[in-house]
């Protein structure tokens, strides 16, 4: 094959999965350190959502995100940080008041949930083009929203990661790009097998891949099991991959995953065996138009 392929970690997430696998970092400390050993390990772009240290569960805490990405940057790695912004976009209704929001709600504005990415100005960010059942929880994120979301990231210097996870998601993703929200070439992951998405199989990404906008640079990745059969699919069809805790507790079947370095040496594995060569940070920040961006 013969192409460079980015992998992507994502290294802790938000969903209550700390007791499920002790190597989930939780402290911003501990998520620095994963990110980096995870970029040691062969990751050229760090994916990051922080935990609060006392219970383990999301946070939207803006000192939590400027000691990861401080402790990120003060150790000297070239690593590309991705800032999450999906935080504040949880509806659940109240059980009597449906209109009411629950006390599950997490809801937010677009500035609320941009501002670590508008202070410490990360070379990209996530931008979740999806309103849809997630789990047992609504996903709100309003085209209004959206547009707010992209002006900021623009104004930072921040490259937004469309994150799609369905077939309209990439329709409503097109109508921002033409009219001028969103630049071309965009920088597409295709998010696989979260319910109630697209499922983690090979005709999904081949029909997500088929409708992405002419000229897109893409990754995809799949949770649970899925993970490393969707990374080897993704490569195979020209895209780049995304591993990491946040998606995947497990290595292997009823082994769990050590740390984030061991499933980006596997998906490190997984590139080398099809005939590819794993981007340094340096070369994915020109095969994802990062240069030029705000550090």
């Amino acid at each position: 094959m013969g192409r460079e392929v980015v992998v992507t970690c994502a290294v802790t997430g938000s969903f209550d999965t700390v007791a499920k696998n002790p190597a989930v970092p939780v402290t911003p400390e501990e998520i620095a350190t994963s990110a980096l050993e995870a970029a040691s390990a062969g990751a050229a772009v760090v994916h990051i959502h922080v935990r609060d240290p006392e219970s383990g569960k999301a946070s939207m805490e803006f000192a939590l995100y400027r000691e990861v990405v401080e402790r990120i940057r003060d150790s000297g790695s070239d690593v590309v940080v991705n800032l999450t912004t999906g935080a504040g976009a949880r509806f659940v209704p109240d059980e009597t008041t449906p209109r009411m929001p629950g006390p599950a709600t997490t809801l937010e504005t677009p500035e609320v949930r941009m501002r670590h990415v508008e202070v410490l100005r990360p070379e990209i960010c996530t931008l979740d083009i999806a309103t849809m059942n997630f789990g047992e929880h609504a996903f709100v994120n309003t085209p209004a929203h959206l547009r707010d979301m992209a002006r900021r990231a623009r104004a930072a210097g921040t490259t937004p990661e469309v994150e799609v996870f369905d077939l309209g998601h990439i329709e409503l993703a097109k109508v921002l790009i033409r009219d001028g929200h969103l630049a071309m070439p965009a920088l597409f992951q295709l998010c696989l097998g979260i319910p109630y998405g697209a499922p983690a199989t090979p005709e999904a990404m081949i029909a997500m891949r088929d409708a992405l906008p002419a000229g897109a640079t893409w990754s995809a990745f799949g949770i649970s099991r899925q993970e490393f059969p969707m990374a080897a699919l993704s490569v195979m069809l020209g895209g780049h991959v995304r591993v990491g805790l946040e998606d995947n507790l497990y290595l292997d079947r009823g082994v769990l995953a050590p740390s984030n370095a061991a499933l980006v040496e596997r998906a490190v594995t997984v590139v080398e065996l099809m005939g590819g060569s794993v981007a340094s940070p340096a070369a994915a920040r020109k095969l994802f138009g990062l240069e030029g961006a705000l550090v």
